[in-house]
């Protein structure tokens, strides 16, 4: 896996100050991404234990609410790959700090309709996700007054209460 970017404090994409890693590679190419450059998988710099060693060290402080996953599109699947040894080491080191994701993947439809019945990496993926933020952006429903999202059809989701409930469960306040 390649990643575009890591930011040591970032408050845009989720709540807080976040560490927040782009990863590189997506196939939805939404009109007018945010962040174009990362649709390619070969952009950026390879991602390795020593990032991941950073991105621990980054989390340390307790004014750090979590960590924040996007691109790119972190739900593909070499992404995913990728993204496992990371969150693992996360939530062991720091369970009480949230990991958002973002995805332009619905929730149910390909995630956890599709993508944890394909590959056995995303069931344990979403098992250390506790926020995802779904749905490609639309330009034509560019909403800027919704939280942490680009457009109105994006939905920010409880994962593990939407897995224990086996439904979407949407995170209040972020509506």
């Amino acid at each position: 896996m390649n990643y575009a970017d890591i930011k040591q404090y970032d408050i845009a994409n989720g709540p807080g100050v976040r560490i927040s890693l782009f990863v590189s590679g997506c196939t939805h190419r939404c009109p007018n991404c945010f962040n174009e450059v990362a649709w390619d998988f070969n952009y950026g710099k390879p991602f390795t234990e020593e990032n991941i060693e950073q991105i621990l060290e980054y989390l340390e402080p307790d004014y750090i609410w979590g960590l924040t996953l996007l691109g790119g599109e972190p739900m593909e699947r070499s992404n995913q790959q990728g993204l496992l040894p990371l969150v693992r080491k996360v939530k062991e080191r720091y369970p009480n700090k949230s990991i958002w994701c973002f995805s332009g993947y619905l929730f149910d439809r390909d995630i956890v309709g599709r993508m944890m019945k394909e590959w056995p990496e995303t069931k344990e993926l979403l098992s250390y996700i506790d926020v995802l933020v779904d749905g490609e952006f639309i330009e034509s429903q560019k909403d800027l007054t919704k939280r942490f999202k680009g457009s109105a059809n994006q939905r920010t989701i409880d994962v593990q209460a939407s897995l224990k409930e086996d439904r979407v469960v949407i995170v209040e306040g972020y509506e």
